[in-house]
């Protein structure tokens, strides 16, 4: 009962506190009692709550409320002053070339209409915090988890996205231009027989033919002229005025080379989409995917997932405190993380459908009955 009233303290001033989301400062809020910076760190970094079955929970309220139509993933990096902080380790962000220290996370999202919503999170270990026993005992790192490629955790999350109902067979939309075994993670999710949308480097390889298959790269294939038609998909822009894309689509379809002796999902063939940049200024984007009797506009109009996900990420720091965490143990963080993902749903989705009644009273009615 104490947890289930901190919970609900901790929830409200994620979405109604100002300033930094740690438990100092949410503490400050003037409806919550003097001892609230006890009972707020408590229950983040002290309490044993298992926040697994509660993500559960959270999925499965999206999944009946929000209407889904694809399972996305997005990458969430953490900048961090010292070395403490579970998983903090030093590299290069892709984006800016600079080496940053970082813990680096990766959330599950289902979109549906216009929002991306956090169901799960993962905290990616490398170095140190994978053999060190001394900072995984300090840190509270369970002995099953260990350090391994990224790609590795979407293949868990897909795992255990089956067995959720009403979006088990959702499509995964992705972003695998960065990932070091994006072949790896298209197998994977292949053999559970799960349909993709996924963004991919111009040196992704394939196989092309049937009885006797060539291999040769996404971007090689798409530079034969002949082997690509034009699609041309009119778009209504927020401003009301037409939007024109062209894309191109391999004429055929292709396979993958992981799975072309003896595996699950050989069988399976995808469509390559190209999208050029219409003053060539930013490279050619590439999708591979396993939906190849849908419509063109069709497949593209889910990668919109993709781009929710990535606005939910930002609000996700902006106004709910995923950069904020300030303890340095394992089971804090996932806990700072899933309250996080909770106050989100909560904002978005409950309260988009009117069922913010509670939260969204006086700040007097809310968290003084919370807390007290």
């Amino acid at each position: 009962m104490e947890q289930h009233r901190w919970a609900r303290a901790y929830l409200w001033a994620l979405i109604h506190g100002s300033g930094k989301k740690t438990p100092r400062r949410m503490a400050r809020e003037d409806c919550l009692p003097p001892t609230a910076l006890r009972g707020l760190h408590q229950f983040i970094n002290a309490s044993s709550w298992d926040w697994r079955p509660v993500r559960r929970r959270l999925a499965e309220r999206v999944a009946a409320l929000a209407a889904p139509y694809a399972w996305t993933v997005a990458e969430l990096i953490i900048p961090k002053n010292g070395g403490h902080s579970v998983g903090v380790h030093r590299r290069v962000d892709p984006a800016t070339r600079q080496a940053v220290n970082c813990q680096r996370a990766l959330g599950l999202f289902l979109a549906g209409g216009g929002q991306a919503f956090p169901v799960d999170w993962s905290l990616v270990l490398s170095g140190p915090w994978d053999w060190d026993a001394e900072r995984r005992r300090r840190t509270r790192i369970p002995d099953q988890e260990k350090g391994r490629p990224a790609g590795s955790y979407v293949l868990d999350y897909a795992t255990d996205a089956v067995t959720l109902p009403r979006v088990a067979g959702l499509p995964w939309v992705l972003d695998l231009t960065r990932c070091d075994d994006a072949a790896g993670v298209l197998a994977g999710l292949a053999r559970e027989r799960l349909d993709v949308v996924c963004e991919v480097d111009p040196g992704q390889v394939v196989l092309v033919g049937q009885h006797t298959p060539t291999v040769c790269t996404v971007g090689t294939l798409m530079g034969i002229r002949h082997a690509r038609q034009p699609h041309v998909i009119v778009r209504q822009a927020p401003d009301g005025r037409t939007k024109v894309v062209t894309l191109h689509t391999y004429t055929g379809t292709v396979r993958l080379p992981q799975l072309a002796v003896g595996a699950d999902g050989a069988s399976r063939t995808y469509r390559i989409l190209e999208r050029s940049a219409p003053d060539g200024r930013l490279p050619t984007r590439y999708w591979i995917t396993s939906l190849t009797d849908r419509p063109v506009d069709e497949v593209l109009a889910l990668v919109r997932g993709r781009t929710a996900a990535l606005t939910a990420v930002s609000i996700l720091q902006n106004r709910f405190g995923v950069l904020d965490f300030e303890g340095r143990s394992f089971p804090g963080w996932h806990h700072h993380m899933t309250m996080a993902s909770a106050a989100y749903v909560h904002q978005f989705l409950d309260g988009a459908l009117g069922g913010d009644r509670v939260l969204s009273a006086a700040p007097a009615a809310g968290p003084s009955r919370v807390a007290g």
